[in-house]
């Protein structure tokens, strides 16, 4: 393995310990106001932010060459939408079954979920079969989110 391909993947592991931390502080921030949603409002807000600071700051790092002329298609706007999604189910289901089973179902779903965008190599992504050993991995995911969780 390179440096590089050991940084980027230390990079995703801090994202992946934020993620409960996120959670937990915009539960809490919901309940403080008493307005779970509008919570979710302000992560939002302040990530657009923040978004927009480093888009007009940062150089813009080498990636392929666009797809071709004129706006993307439809769908691939729709990421926001999970975004959201995500941002205010957590936040207002977090507090109720607890941060640590909300993020490791969360987890689980995800797992699910590129598993069968691998697969079927859907939205673009590069094709990568659900083998034996990916199958076993995402069985015993969904064991550890059923011990994890019970």
């Amino acid at each position: 393995m390179s440096g590089e391909y050991l940084r980027l993947c230390a990079v995703m592991f801090a994202a992946g310990l934020g993620i409960p931390v996120m959670a937990a502080l915009n539960g809490g921030l919901g309940r403080h106001l008493g307005a779970p949603l509008w919570a979710g409002v302000i992560l939002l807000g302040i990530g657009f932010a923040v978004a927009l600071t480093a888009a007009l700051l940062l150089p813009v790092p080498a990636g392929p060459a666009p797809a071709g002329p004129g706006p993307p298609p439809a769908p691939l706007w729709a990421g926001g939408l999970f975004v959201a999604f995500y941002i205010l189910s957590v936040t207002l289901i977090g507090p109720r079954l607890g941060i640590g089973t909300a993020i490791v179902l969360v987890l689980l779903g995800q797992m699910v979920s590129a598993a069968l965008i691998d697969h079927f190599a859907l939205l673009s992504m590069p094709a990568r079969r659900l083998d034996t050993e990916r199958a076993v991995g995402l069985a015993l995911m969904a064991l550890g989110t059923w011990l994890f969780s019970g």
